[in-house]
């Protein structure tokens, strides 16, 4: 008895753990390893602090942000909300301070990717970038 009581305890606790939350990373990974001329006319909102501008990269293509005269950040375009079958295309709205996913609402802060409104819970996937402190910006993970 003692024995077949252990064995539906860890039965109901394994079938519980198992459950698959929509909203977990699940997109695949995509290896980034581009460079970024922020001097070309398709991005000269990098010339700026605040500025930004689009690049290819990712799953969907990359937002490529300048936080300060030498920080750079990049962010996937694929909306994180139910990810793994996202429609969304994440796309920096007017106001160049929020990121907006058309399919499901999901709004992120330019700044750092975070969640401002959802249904999304999980930040924009962010990779890394270099910059060489002259013309060019490397994303990479």
């Amino acid at each position: 008895m003692k024995n077949i009581l252990i064995v539906l305890l860890l039965s109901i606790t394994v079938l519980f753990s198992c459950r698959k939350n929509n909203n977990q990373d699940n997109a695949p990974y995509v290896p980034v390893d581009t460079y970024v001329n922020i001097t070309l006319p398709q991005n000269q909102g990098l010339l700026v602090p605040g500025g930004w501008a689009y690049a290819i990269g990712g799953i969907k293509g990359l937002i490529v942000y300048r936080r300060g005269p030498d920080e750079f950040v990049a962010f996937d375009r694929n909306c994180t909300y139910n990810e793994e079958n996202s429609c969304g295309t994440a796309e920096v709205d007017s106001s160049n301070v929020l990121i907006n996913c058309d399919c499901d609402g999901s709004v992120y802060n330019i700044y750092d990717g975070s969640v401002n409104q959802g249904p999304a819970t999980l930040p924009l996937r962010t990779y890394n970038a270099s910059y060489d402190g002259n013309n060019t910006v490397h994303i990479f993970n």
